[in-house]
């Protein structure tokens, strides 16, 4: 079990951390529920098989059994089955034709208004009402979806993040009745796998696990190597914006990202998240 916890980790991030039986206390148990949990895909390819709502409740349960900052639960989950509601939420993500075949979509949210209802309740003033709140409630719900997708992956579902619904904020909290102070973080296609996936390769721990202190030397270096393994392993398959930028014989992850946010996008979420009622500041 150890050795598939290696190669899945060596697979993901070009190299494994250098682990040995002795570090794992509950031994090979605890090296495969590790190696699943780095070997997970993103799954877009669906069975036409249901699931069981019973399930997707459970589910819920055990996501939202997450830490929670100041034990606030400022996270809800909206599981959108009905047809009608989905064909309208397919229809504001246009880009992800694969949503269609999920069984269900789930909608993380972001809740700060249990909390101020609270402050209205008891008549008191309420003096926090700055940046901090929308952040702690988007942290909740991420960690939420964050729970959800492991505990989907335990039961052999199938999970993929939709962002691309705060393209289209104001519509998506209109179609599911979400009241002020309640905004959609991200939603999750839910459906039975019907291929096992592909795994994404991620950047080197050397990039994004830090030490005692921040350390980005060498960074471009090793992003620049980060592209090569990436386009060795699992190139992209069409370049975005040719028309703008040209085609890149080297095309990797880094000139990816660029031209993704090369065009501006989603530039009228933060007015959306001011008429929720939040405050920036």
């Amino acid at each position: 079990m150890l050795d598939r916890l290696k190669a899945a980790l060596g697979a993901r991030f070009g190299s494994a951390p250098a682990l040995a039986e002795e570090h794992l206390p509950h031994g090979a148990r605890g090296a495969d529920v590790l190696a699943d949990m780095a070997s997970r895909r993103v799954m877009r390819r669906y069975t036409d098989r249901p699931v069981d709502p019973a399930l997707l409740d459970a589910l819920c349960a055990v996501a939202l059994s997450a830490p929670s900052k100041s034990d606030l639960q400022q996270a809800d989950i909206v599981v959108v089955t009905d047809k009608a509601q989905r064909a309208v939420l397919d229809e504001l993500a246009p880009g992800n034709p694969w949503m269609k075949g999920a069984q269900a979509i789930l909608v993380f949210c972001g809740n700060n208004r249990r909390h101020r209802l609270a402050f209205e309740w008891r008549g008191r003033p309420y003096v926090n009402d700055h940046l901090d709140q929308f952040f702690n409630a988007s942290v909740d719900a991420a960690i939420v979806l964050g729970t959800f997708v492991a505990a989907a992956d335990r039961v052999g579902l199938g999970t993929c993040p939709i962002s691309t619904l705060r393209n289209k904020a104001v519509e998506v909290s209109d179609l599911l009745g979400l009241p002020p102070h309640v905004f959609p973080v991200a939603g999750l296609g839910v459906g039975w796998p019907s291929f096992a996936g592909v795994m994404s390769p991620r950047l080197g721990l050397e990039v994004t696990v830090h030490h005692d202190r921040y350390d980005e030397s060498g960074l471009q270096e090793k992003i620049a190597a980060y592209d090569r393994r990436r386009r060795a392993v699992q190139p992209y398959a069409s370049q975005r914006h040719v028309d703008r930028f040209g085609d890149d014989p080297a095309y990797g992850w880094s000139e990816d990202k660029v031209r993704q946010y090369s065009v501006p996008d989603r530039a009228d979420f933060g007015a959306f998240v001011r008429r929720k009622g939040f405050k920036l500041d």
